[in-house]
């Protein structure tokens, strides 16, 4: 199903200043009524918070005590490597731009003393979680179709609009006795004698 713009967006905002947090939770929830904004005043305390309670994107200042706004991303990869994750600090630099982006931060928003940038903030977490919930349901139709090809006992080949050949079941592979690794990325056309009836590619064109 497509992503429902009705739906709630669960946001962990963390910050080690108390106040700041609490006015950008505010903030954003008046830029977009679909957020619930949970707050954490520490790194530590936004991981236990993930350990608990159902969350969607982090927003994470840099500069924290004990472990920054790098290291914390650094530990939500290794647990939760695809949840949406943005930096938003205002002491950062286009060094740490990038080295957030390559450790794996889904955007990078510098601080600035205007509220309006929270305009920009809220745009971008409900783009990020947009794209992150258009993934999940993407692997959960093709897990589906991995176990529907799994089951049925004909010969099946999944081809692109050129006739390529992008995916085939066991019973495939079995009955033209090459392996799946030979068959993906091969042309039907090729695998078609000269001699035969070319109606069904002329069909399957159409």
């Amino acid at each position: 199903k497509r992503y429902s713009m009705v739906e709630t967006v669960r946001v962990l905002h963390v910050d080690d200043d108390p106040d700041f947090v609490d006015l950008s939770a505010t903030l954003l929830q008046r830029e977009n009524d679909r957020f619930q904004v949970r707050t954490a005043t520490s790194a530590r305390k936004g991981l236990d918070r993930l350990a608990t309670d159902a969350v969607d994107c982090v927003v994470s200042d840099f500069e924290m005590p004990a472990m920054d706004g790098l290291e914390f991303l650094d530990a939500i990869r290794e647990e939760y490597p695809d949840l949406p994750f943005i930096l938003f600090t205002g002491k950062g630099s286009e060094e740490i731009a990038a080295e957030a982006i390559s450790r794996g931060a889904t955007d990078y928003i510098q601080k600035t003393t205007e509220t309006d940038h929270y305009t920009l903030l809220a745009n971008r977490i409900e783009n990020a979680v947009e794209q992150d919930r258009g993934r999940q349901c993407w692997e959960r139709a093709d897990k589906r179709r991995r176990r529907i090809l799994r089951r049925i006992t004909d010969g099946f080949t999944k081809l692109d609009g050129n006739l390529t050949i992008t995916d085939v079941n066991d019973q495939t592979v079995e009955f033209v006795e090459l392996a799946r690794e030979e068959l993906i990325g091969k042309n039907y056309r090729t695998l078609v004698s000269d001699d035969s009836d070319d109606r069904l590619l002329e069909a399957y064109e159409t």
